[in-house]
């Protein structure tokens, strides 16, 4: 398997809480890794060192053999190119419409003119399940509607590399299947390496093809979801019992 990103010894602290204490991890190109753990483990603390938008206090950071800790300014924004982000809570500019959210990366950093940048929002929404949107606002989505202009947002460049934070978070049991469904599509249709933070164990089974598990500052488990599910260690069981009747509750 060829590595895509691999990480080393990562450490950061905010404060006197020191949030990761020498994570270990690599990711191969193509698959979809879910990183679960408890509720300020780490994990989306974890999703912004792998993208540059925090410095780790110690460690290195691997794109594709590049220690990204190491880069300038212009450096790390050539890499991030390779990146596509969804935000937990989509995080939408209000402002703008839906064409303007989705083409902005587009219209910042690339010489593309303004009918090429619509036609490529087009084609995005269209993967999404959502075209010809492109005039509407924020205001007018429903939470599904803006978790899926969120993904198109971040397929609009034609990333390698896609983060999710909490993609399922707040949505109903059939908007979170039909997200799950759109991230294992996209990662099959179009070759990209996802990597994705959740507290939804359905998603892990859904989608995954390895779990990392983030507990006490470190990659407590790594392996595929039927390891997980089938772990005897008492740390594990704990967590899947208290996640699932978690995620029940909210289905």
């Amino acid at each position: 398997m060829e590595k895509i990103i691999e990480i080393v010894n990562l450490k950061k602290r905010f404060g006197d809480k020191e949030v990761l204490k020498g994570v270990n991890l690599t990711v191969n190109k193509g698959d979809t890794l879910v990183i679960i753990g408890s509720s300020g483990c780490g994990k989306s603390v974890l999703l912004k060192l792998i993208i540059g938008l925090i410095e780790p206090d110690e460690g290195s950071i691997f794109i594709e053999g590049v220690d990204i800790v190491k880069l300038n300014k212009k450096e790390l924004y050539k890499i991030r190119t390779k990146f596509g982000f969804q935000f937990q809570g989509s995080a939408l500019f209000d402002s703008m419409t839906v064409e303007e959210n989705i083409g902005l990366a587009l219209r910042e950093n690339t010489n593309l003119s303004n009918k090429e940048i619509k036609k490529i929002v087009a084609e995005k929404l269209e993967i999404v399940g959502l075209p010809g949107i492109e005039d509407l606002m924020p205001a007018d989505l429903s939470g599904g509607m803006k978790k899926r202009v969120a993904l198109a947002r971040s397929l609009a460049t034609n990333p390698q590399i896609i983060l999710y934070d909490e993609p399922t978070t707040g949505l109903d049991p059939i908007m979170s299947n039909n997200i799950d469904e759109f991230i294992k599509e996209l990662s099959e249709r179009l070759k990209v390496t996802s990597i994705v933070v959740t507290h939804d164990i359905f998603t892990v089974l859904h989608i995954a093809d390895y779990v990392a598990m983030l507990y006490d500052g470190r990659i407590y488990f790594y392996g595929k979801p039927k390891e997980l599910m089938n772990s005897k260690d008492s740390i594990i069981v704990e967590f899947l019992s208290r996640t699932t009747q978690r995620n029940l509750s909210r289905r």
